[in-house]
Parts: structure tokens; sequence; C-alpha cells
């Protein structure tokens, strides 16, 4: 029977395990109340992405999630209106929580995950008007999930966030998989987050630590930011030991983000030989697949299935949608494996 344990594991890059060394940093982590400032290894942990993303300062969650609530509540008001790509991780991914945290609704714009300068100026609701709730903050997931792990080109972000901000309208990145997008663009984290006012980071995905993420901006936002954080339930005493493994993920991991890159080209360019894969090769750019499945093909579910029983764990996103993610646990060996035990999944 296949179980998550033995089987090569391509539902997410967040099912990755620390790796011994990880390990064995995190059981060395020197740690203090984190409430009072006071542990050591959280504190280098956010002066370190601070510098990463060229922000005043930073704020350790324990979730991606949760660092895209506290985003919400510090750019925000309850009513307000956020512009974001379709199928958002926000919109899709966070069971309500942003109106249910922070009040908010979501104007969804553009296709494929990526969205115009001229889509958000065309959703802008003005302020103070009898009807319409105010547009303040624009949202833009880089990498994008749904949209098959693409990154939004970086002169989209500029001229996105230059218009918001000559309108008073706040910016955040929902930066999950940001390393990934400086590994494939070839851009620096800081130049990627240089246009946002606020950028959230996680740590538990390319970076393969047990948990956390990180929110970045000025500091007068971040220091807001940490009352929400524990508004949410998110303030922890000694994390140093988990925020050992984000340190170590960073010094070690970041680099062999290529390695998923190219790993899940492999098997992506194996699919798109299936007469029943419908998949543009072009929009594969990081870790992570998302692919249709033509009329002639069986459906998402039954490739599941197949998959599984073949010993390949994979995501169905829709009926006749699959998605796949290469990290950390899996090598090249298992994914050309992976590759033809899909194609096979499939009826190639």
């Amino acid at each position: 029977m296949t179980t998550p344990s033995t089987a090569i594991d391509l539902r997410s890059d967040t099912v990755t395990r620390p790796t011994a060394a990880m390990r064995a940093a995190m059981a060395a982590a020197p740690v203090g109340d984190d409430q009072y400032g006071e542990d050591p290894t959280v504190n280098e942990l956010q002066a370190r992405v601070a510098t990463l993303l060229g922000k005043e300062a930073a704020l350790f969650v324990p979730s991606g999630t949760m660092a895209n609530q506290v985003a919400l509540k510090v750019l925000t008001q309850p009513g307000d209106d956020v512009v974001v790509s379709c199928e958002s991780h926000a919109v899709w991914h966070e069971t309500g929580a942003s109106a249910a945290n922070a009040g908010v609704q979501f104007t969804e714009v553009g296709s494929g995950g990526l969205f115009t300068c001229d889509d958000f100026l065309a959703a802008v609701k003005p302020r103070g008007h009898a009807i319409y709730p105010p547009t303040t903050l624009v949202e833009i997931e880089n990498t994008h999930n749904r949209g098959g792990g693409l990154v939004v080109p970086q002169q989209d972000i500029a001229r996105i966030c230059a218009a918001a901000r000559e309108r008073g309208i706040a910016s955040y990145c929902d930066g999950a998989r940001l390393w990934n997008a400086a590994i494939a663009s070839g851009a620096t984290p800081s130049a990627i987050a240089a246009p946002f006012d606020l950028v959230g980071v996680a740590l538990s995905k390319g970076l393969g630590a047990p948990m956390g993420s990180v929110l970045a901006g000025p500091r007068a936002l971040i220091d807001r930011a940490t009352r929400y954080r524990r508004m949410l339930g998110g303030a922890l005493r000694q994390s140093g030991i988990v925020a050992a493994a984000g340190l170590h993920g960073l010094d070690h991991h970041m680099a062999r983000l290529a390695d998923d890159h190219a790993n899940a080209r492999r098997i992506a360019e194996r699919l798109a030989r299936c007469p029943g894969v419908v998949l543009d090769l072009a929009t594969v750019a990081t870790n992570i697949v998302v692919f249709r499945l033509a009329a002639e093909a069986p459906d998402a579910a039954t490739v599941v299935a197949r998959a599984r029983e073949r010993g390949v764990l994979i995501f169905a996103f829709a009926p006749r949608t699959v998605r796949f993610v290469t990290h950390l646990d899996v090598t090249a060996a298992q994914c050309a494996a992976a590759a033809e035990i899909l194609a096979a999944a499939i009826g190639d």
C-alpha cells in the first residue's frame, strides 16, 4: 500500500521533512522569549530576511496564511476592497479567513494568475463613493500557485505598485514562493520585493523548514503587524527552535531551488508528449506544474488514484486539472520515474 512516507510525493513542496542537518541546527539553536524580543535566533532570522528583501524590519509568523492575514489587518479596514489575481491563494486557499478576520472583499482580475496595470486600474473603486467599497490594497502572488508556479513579470509589478501608490493604495506581495521567483528570473529577492509596502515569504516550502513565514516592510508597519500576530494567535515563545530551521534553509537550500525547477520541467516535458495532456511548456517556470486533461483522457480523480496505486502522489485541482510540485525530498531519478508513471496513469 502506498503511503506518503513510501511514495514519490509530489502533492506540494510543503510535504518536505527537515534534513538531519536542519534538525541539528534546530536542536542547537539558542532561544529566549520572543514575546520580550529576547529570542536571539528569531531576531537573527528576522534581520536576515529583512536584509534579503531590502526592508527595514521583519516579523516571524507560524504560517504563510497568517502572514497574509496579518498584512490585510495592517493595510486595510473592514469593508475595503482588495484587488487580486484570479485564483489567488487569498481567495481559494484560506478558508474565507480574509472575510472573517479583516472583513475585506476581493476583486479578482486578469487571467492565468497574471494581471496588468490596466486590469488593476479598471478594477479600482474610489474612496468616498456612496455605493462602492474603497479599493485600499492590491495584492500580487509571486510565484502564482494555481497559475502553475509562474513568475510575475517585474515590469508589471513595478507599474501596478507605482499606480497604486499614486492613488494612495497599499501593495502587498504574497511571496510564499518568492525565493523560487528569484532563482527562476535571476532577480534578487530585494529587487522583486522593492515595489511593495509589505512582503510575505515562506520558509516551509522550497526551503524545507517544518513551519514558518516572515513578513517584511517598514518598521512602523511591522510594529503594527506584531500586534495583529498576537491577535490572531501567532505569538510564540521560544520559537528560535523553528526559526533555526528557516535560517538553515536560507543558508543551504536556496541555490538548490534550481534543481526543483529542472525536475519539474523534466516531468512536464514528458507529460506534454501525452495525447491526453494539455500543457503549455512556456508556462513551466519553477517547481509547480498545472496541466489539464483532454476530453479523451481519464478525469483528474482517476489519474490521481492510478498514480497513487503506482507510488506517486499528486493533487487534483479541478475535475480535469492536476497539479504536481517538486521539492527538496524528491531526486531527479524519482522525478524521471514519476514522469513515466504519470504518463501511464493518463494512458500514454
